[in-house]
């Protein structure tokens, strides 16, 4: 990879000069049908539509100069081949390779990178193993009963992602299969969810890569004890998805171990164990076959260097436009499916803790801007919340729509000459229209400037095949942008202090502490937020 500093690109000086007048949308001719025609990039199933974007073609070919010069397709297979990409030149770092995408490479005679391949695919034939002996009765309760829930225990990666992913896939859960999801280290967390469930018939799916993450285990350890209230044996009732030879790679105390690998980030870990084990209980094994199989068609078709034929790439440099060029700080990620209520949280970690970075890969400090901030609600119900910012507000926030041609289910009916579903994709259309266009009106309370940025990506159904491609161009989105401003999207340093501080308050509470007055010691001013807080 031959990265370089953002700035120093020769395509940022024309995109500069080109901000200066972007695409009016709201000119009478801003939005004619040879455009909407000739604005659609389609792959894998999706369509994206963006003739809604403030860019003509000489912003279009601008942004493919940036593609070339910055050398995004090549950086990404440098990423899929195995270089070692998650580092900081000259300073200490993870310093791994990042290999999501192996996970997907079993679809794959030539995988990129063998050696991880092969071992995501003895993961996946020991993951069939355990589904069929679920499935024929070799795995059952201590009286003889099938499982029938299973409650995945983890945070960060190890929640959002397969938690948006099961919600999504609902409609496809086989009949007596539910999951459910514990990761705030709040203990109303783990007693809500535990409240109404027969902890007789139910697993307990420990995630953890290292096996010491302080929330998982204490959740664990709350876990255990509910068990064994019961009367249960935990060992009977956990399994673990976890780093070869961690802590928890232990068969004494769970009944199966899967294995999760330093080269796969938690955010991006969704189609690895740490997802599809969960994935697989509600959905059974062809399912998660066919989310992988989603996934893996994107991976190969970002491979595409003409940005209008390549769905992550196009939408990738279109937030760049939008963030870097045209000024905008936010994102919006809305989509029309209330399968897909938890997907903008989980891209929230996906985005912001990957390009939420200051310094570049030589660790010095950027000067532009990098990531932006991510956020989104499903529509129709956002209409009714936040639309009035994102139609007549000061900030400007670019939007990306998420829709289906179809529902899921397939129960509708006709109202008033048209169906649910009509009404929920006419909505999401006439929303992008709207923010695009405007409206004048005499009334200045009631007229819309228009020229706001938005794109729809729109596919016939929501399957396991669409999420796992949706997830994928999610990803490679992120990426694309990483390797452009040329920061590192693959640690997250920023989390850890606060993780230190908060091990250091802890080991405070559990000495005890003076309620009168704090001790003169190096954690004085940690111990005086407790007294303040009235924990000593």
């Amino acid at each position: 990879m031959n990265l370089q500093d953002f700035s120093r690109y020769k395509a940022v000086a024309r995109l500069t000069s080109l901000a200066g007048q972007p695409h009016d949308l709201a000119a009478a001719d801003g939005l004619d049908p040879q455009r909407v025609a000739a604005y659609v990039c389609s792959s894998c199933g999706y369509d994206l539509l963006y003739a809604t974007q403030r860019v003509n073609d000489a912003v279009l070919d601008a942004l493919q100069e940036l593609a070339d010069e910055a050398g995004l397709v090549d950086a990404f297979l440098a990423m899929k081949t195995g270089v070692v990409i998650n580092r900081i030149d000259g300073y200490a770092s993870e310093n791994r390779q990042v290999l999501h995408t192996a996970c997907r490479d079993v679809f794959s005679g030539n995988p990129l990178e063998p050696e991880l391949t092969a071992k995501s695919s003895q993961e996946l034939a020991k993951l069939q193993r355990f589904l069929s002996d679920l499935d024929n009765g070799t795995i059952v309760n201590a009286q003889g009963q099938p499982f029938t829930t299973m409650v995945q225990v983890g945070i960060g990666g190890s929640d959002l992602g397969p938690r948006a992913l099961y919600l999504a896939l609902q409609r496809y859960c086989r009949q007596g299969r539910s999951a459910r999801f514990i990761a705030n280290v709040d203990p109303d967390d783990v007693a809500a969810v535990l409240r109404d469930l027969d902890l007789s018939r139910t697993l307990f799916n420990i995630v953890s890569k290292s096996g010491t993450t302080l929330e998982t285990l204490t959740n664990e350890q709350l876990v255990k004890a509910q068990l064994l209230k019961a009367g249960l044996d935990p060992a009977r009732h956990m399994i673990a998805v976890t780093g070869e030879s961690s802590p928890m790679d232990d068969v004494s105390k769970y009944r199966a171990s899967f294995y999760m690998y330093d080269s796969i980030g938690g955010r991006y870990s969704a189609t690895s164990m740490v997802g599809l084990v969960t994935l697989g209980f509600v959905l059974g094994y062809e399912a998660v076959r066919d989310i992988l199989a989603g996934a893996y068609r994107v991976d190969v078709a970002a491979e595409e260097r003409d940005i209008r034929r390549n769905i992550p790439l196009l939408l990738a440099l279109l937030g760049i436009w939008n963030h870097n060029f045209l000024g905008c700080a936010t994102v919006a990620v809305l989509p029309y499916s209330q399968a897909l209520c938890r997907f903008p949280a989980h891209l929230q970690q996906c985005d912001m803790e990957s390009n939420g970075k200051s310094v570049t890969r030589e660790g010095k400090n950027v000067s532009w801007a990098t990531g932006p901030v991510v956020w989104g609600e499903p529509g129709t119900n956002g209409q009714h919340a936040f639309y009035q910012l994102i139609h007549q507000g000061t900030e400007i926030v670019p939007v990306e729509f998420i829709g289906f041609r179809e529902s899921q289910h397939g129960v509708d009916l006709d109202v008033a000459g048209t169906s649910s579903q009509q009404k929920l994709v006419a909505n999401m259309l006439a929303q992008s229209l709207a923010l695009a266009v405007g409206k004048f009106d005499e009334n200045p309370a009631r007229r819309f400037s228009g020229n706001r940025p938005n794109s729809v990506l729109i596919a016939d159904r929501l399957t396991p095949e669409s999420m796992g491609a949706l997830l994928a161009m999610y990803e490679h989105k992120i990426a694309f942008q990483g390797f452009c401003w040329n920061i590192n999207s693959f640690d997250q340093e920023g989390v850890q202090l606060g993780k230190v501080l908060a091990n250091r308050l802890l080991a405070i509470i559990a000495e005890g502490g003076n309620q009168s007055q704090p001790k003169e010691t190096s954690l004085h001013r940690e111990e005086a937020m407790l007294i303040q807080a009235g924990m000593l």
